[in-house]
């Protein structure tokens, strides 16, 4: 049994409901806390929290360590990376692994923070009580020996608000409802904009005048973003029935093919993760490369190197437009290739940022000169070229191709690449240590080329398999609602 959609009480504004417009600004407040705080991390841990002087007060850290340890030794042996975890025993590489981490926890949690909204707390109140944790985990970074409780605060945090509010998006438009394409753009471009203004704000305040004021500002961010969301909860999307109300409507069985069809996707996650290492390597290892290579002398004053994060965000939001334009107009004048064949594609691009990069160095470490942020530039735009025609083109695949009785989990799961990706580049950031620039960035580009040769052979392997049938005219409801 199904009932009617019901919108949210309030007058519309600007053609959406007014809901909308608190999802907004709440989840810009939430991704501007989000990225101040990466932008800083690997550069507090390694100029700051890890001194001698400040990581003993750090109240449980020797165990939070031994467990970032025990993590990364494992994946050394299953992958014949390291020898066992005791490469955290440096600084440098211990702040790579934490932030590796931190990051790829981000994209687990989401899937964890769904199920408890639907099947136990509602979308509002698992939203609002993950905004707290995030808010707490914000301010206690402020605290040296609060380090820990913080990134776990941060965990949870992140996990019970980021896919939710998501969701609520979609929730507020009927099914047939066509400005749902138009509200995910206004939600999409709310984050766009704290992306770029989150480094630049905390990345000042944490780099010029203390990291905790960094942090402050991030923690600042997201108390907004709970007031603002708190405020406008009358006009949010009524909640959907959960527990065994939930589970109570009948389901379609799965078919053989479609159980082929997932297993097909999950293989794919470890080579998406492949063709992104370079783009989540921006976060950890870059800013480290970028602070002891780059000339960020402008007009005699040091530019803070977490404005790099904020440059990739302008670049990105440019070439995110650039690549669907490219699409639209060749398919205008020839045959579309199919989605991974366009994954690949984007691969090999993208596998053209870590060279430029290794070029740099090369010609750095040949006339012993600092870098022209010129070349950054160039890494950059090479780099979200690619990245534009890998990401949403892997969404666009696993909503399409994922059953429909799963899609939602499906587009959860698509996420987890990055989950992946996130812990191999807090193991291989570490190596930046050990290795020159060009050597170091030489292998990412191996490991995204790589990434797109397994591509063709999946293409080659499981076209049919993964092709468009007459189900898929128009992707699933939930394809929108995954974490941005």
């Amino acid at each position: 049994m199904t009932t009617a959609f019901t919108p949210p009480a309030g007058k519309d504004i600007l053609g959406h409901p007014r809901g909308l417009w608190y999802l907004v600004f709440a989840e810009a407040w939430e991704r501007f806390s989000y990225y101040g705080m990466q932008a800083l991390l690997v550069l507090y841990l390694t100029q700051y929290l890890l001194l001698p002087e400040h990581v003993h007060a750090v109240a449980g850290f020797e165990q939070f360590k031994g467990a970032v340890a025990a993590a990364y030794g494992w994946l050394g042996q299953v992958f014949g990376i390291g020898d066992g975890g005791s490469e955290l025993a440096t600084p440098i590489a211990t702040a790579a692994a934490i932030t590796g981490v931190y990051s790829a926890g981000v994209y687990a949690t989401p899937m964890i923070g769904g199920w408890i909204a639907d099947r136990f707390l509602g979308r509002t109140m698992t939203v609002a009580i993950g905004a707290l944790f995030m808010v707490a985990g914000h301010f206690l970074m402020a605290f040296d020996v609060a380090f820990v409780a913080a990134i776990a605060c941060l965990f949870i945090g992140v996990g019970l608000f980021k896919g939710n509010i998501a969701s609520q998006v979609g929730e507020l438009y009927g099914p047939d409802d066509l400005r749902r394409t138009t509200a995910y753009q206004t939600f999409l471009l709310g984050v766009q904009i704290a992306v770029i203004v989150a480094p630049i704000v905390t990345g000042f305040l944490g780099e010029k005048i203390a990291w905790h004021y960094g942090f402050g500002a991030a923690g600042v961010g997201m108390a907004v973003a709970l007031v603002v969301y708190l405020w406008g909860r009358k006009y949010l999307p009524p909640e959907q029935p959960r527990g065994r109300a939930a589970s109570a409507a009948p389901k379609d069985k799965l078919t053989g093919r479609d159980w082929a069809t997932m297993a097909v996707l999950i293989a794919m996650l470890p080579i998406l993760a492949m063709t992104a290492i370079g783009n989540q390597e921006i976060f950890n290892a870059y800013l480290l490369w970028g602070e002891q290579n780059y000339n960020l002398v402008f007009f005699g004053e040091t530019m803070p190197v977490s404005w790099l994060v904020s440059l990739d965000a302008i670049i990105s939001t440019v070439t995110v437009g650039g690549a669907l334009v490219f699409w639209s107009v060749y398919a205008r004048f020839w045959k579309e290739p199919d989605e991974i064949i366009k994954l690949a594609i984007g691969a090999v691009i993208a596998a053209g940022a870590p060279v430029i990069l290794a070029i740099a160095s090369a010609n750095a470490a040949a006339t012993g000169e600092k870098v022209s942020l010129l070349w950054g530039i160039g890494f950059h735009v090479v780099n979200d070229v690619g990245f534009a025609m890998i990401f949403p083109v892997g969404l666009a695949l696993f909503s399409r191709a994922a059953p429909r009785q799963v899609g939602g989990l499906f587009i959860g799961i698509y996420y987890l690449h990055l989950f992946i990706c996130n812990l191999a580049t807090g193991k291989v950031a570490g190596m930046i240590e050990t290795m020159d620039g060009s050597t170091f960035w030489g292998m990412h580009a191996a490991i995204i080329a790589a990434g797109a040769v397994l591509l063709v052979v999946f293409a080659f392997l499981f076209r049919k398999l993964l092709a468009p049938t007459a189900a898929d005219v128009a992707p699933p409801e939930n394809a929108a609602t995954a974490p941005a």
